[in-house]
């Protein structure tokens, strides 16, 4: 399944949209998302995540496409806004039915429901995405703190005679017999005087 964004409608939905507006906060908005996004899908899910972002009055050389920890990010460099990129990636989609779109923006909701996808709203795909991360938080610590419990003999000859084989017996050798003393009588007797 794949996952398109609405970047900055993401952005300004759940607060992540820094409070300054000088230079560099709305790029640094947008790395704390990005950041954000990469850390908290699964592995599988940011391979096939794109977000897309505005850009009105681009920096001279902006790409129309880069990769940010594996997600890739859309500058609509050459769109009137995000919103008729979006409209043109959920058009041009190959299996739009498996496509999800990350928007609160009913233009972008239209579009991707007259393709068939799914739209969700950014606040909702938002706590979605948290409340996964968290999971996979616990279950990693859990098994993290997991004992390493070993394996008794009884158990394992137990399982072996189920599945019906004999388990590999060692070869014992005899073990070499060491006197008490090894030292002949009498010997050293003279360092004790």
């Amino acid at each position: 399944m794949s996952t398109l964004i609405d970047g900055y409608n993401l952005l300004h939905v759940v607060g992540i949209l820094g409070r300054g507006v000088g230079p560099g906060s709305l790029e640094r908005s947008r790395l704390a998302l990005l950041n954000f996004l990469a850390e908290s899908l699964a592995a599988e899910e940011i391979a096939h995540t794109t977000v897309v972002f505005d850009a009105h009055d681009p920096p001279p050389g902006l790409p129309q496409a880069t990769k940010h920890r594996g997600l890739t990010v859309r500058y609509a460099v050459r769109y009137e806004d995000a919103d008729s990129l979006i409209e043109e990636l959920i058009r041009s989609d190959s299996a739009p039915r498996r496509l999800v779109v990350v928007s609160s923006d009913h233009r972008i909701q239209r579009a991707a429901h007259r393709r068939r996808a799914k739209a969700v709203d950014s606040d909702v795909w938002f706590a979605e995405a948290i409340r996964q991360r968290q999971q996979r938080h616990q279950s990693q610590a859990a098994a993290e703190n997991r004992p390493v419990v070993p394996l008794l003999e009884e158990d394992v000859n137990y399982w072996v005679r189920q599945f019906g084989q004999e388990p590999a017996r060692e070869e014992q050798t005899p073990k070499p017999s060491i006197p008490d003393n090894p030292f002949p009588p009498g010997y050293g007797e003279e360092l004790e005087e």
